[in-house]
């Protein structure tokens, strides 16, 4: 993808759909390539548009497997910045040597290794759509003034505060009010939070760990039986 009629037919195979965010819980049982791999062809023979993919052998690998849109991400602890998402330079050519036509980072306001535009020209230098991660109406707005194609509100309430629970959907509105291409991600935890989230105006809904963890969703039910 080297042009933006490229991207713009890329991104339409995504307008309205569903995207799955296929990471195992980290140490868990399905933490292993072969089933990253299995759980994307799985849930894109059951219809979903894209994937989100941590890793860069693994976006390789599901690359090769499906023909959906991978947005590509790498995830890793730095000692000097709490963003991790995809923090660097050579995260994002590491990534688009592996074939992501996404990628996406953490565009949050907090202390950071490179610039957040300096991060999209990067992503745009190698012919992919920067997809930038955020957690409030400013982030986001900043980060397509600095050339971000899409903007997801994956950091939502992570950033400060408890971890939530449901999708910030008052920020999936805020953000596609200001006539971005808006991603909604973090927490979609049910079919009714999805729906919800495109009709905040969402361009897109992201699920991950109601689909692809499903230690996460077990402990969901055991909460809700009191038996936790």
């Amino acid at each position: 993808m080297t042009d933006a009629a490229s991207a713009s037919a890329l991104l339409g195979r995504l307008r309205g759909r569903l995207i799955v965010s296929c990471q195992p819980v980290v140490g868990g049982p399905l933490d292993r390539d072969d089933i990253v791999v299995a759980l994307a062809e799985a849930v894109t023979g059951a219809g979903a548009a894209g994937l989100r993919i941590e890793g860069v052998a693994r976006v390789a690998a599901v690359c090769r497997a499906v023909s959906v849109p991978v947005i590509g991400i790498v995830k890793i602890d730095l000692p000097d910045t709490p963003v991790r998402i995809t923090p660097r330079l050579a995260d994002i050519d590491a990534l688009a040597e592996a074939g992501a036509p996404i990628i996406a980072f953490d565009a949050t306001g907090r202390a950071r290794p490179v610039p957040v535009a300096e991060m999209v020209a990067r992503i745009h230098r190698h012919g992919r759509i920067a997809m930038a991660d955020v957690s409030t109406r400013a982030e986001g707005r900043a980060a397509a003034a600095a050339g971000a194609d899409i903007v997801a509100s994956t950091l939502a309430g992570y950033v400060a505060g408890p971890a939530p629970t449901e999708p910030d959907l008052a920020l999936v509105a805020d953000l596609a009010a200001d006539g971005f291409t808006v991603i909604a991600e973090g927490n979609v935890r049910t079919p009714e939070h999805a729906a919800s989230a495109l009709a905040a105006g969402a361009f897109a809904v992201v699920a991950g760990s109601a689909i692809t963890r499903p230690e996460h969703v077990t402990r969901w039910f055991l909460d809700a039986l009191g038996t936790g």
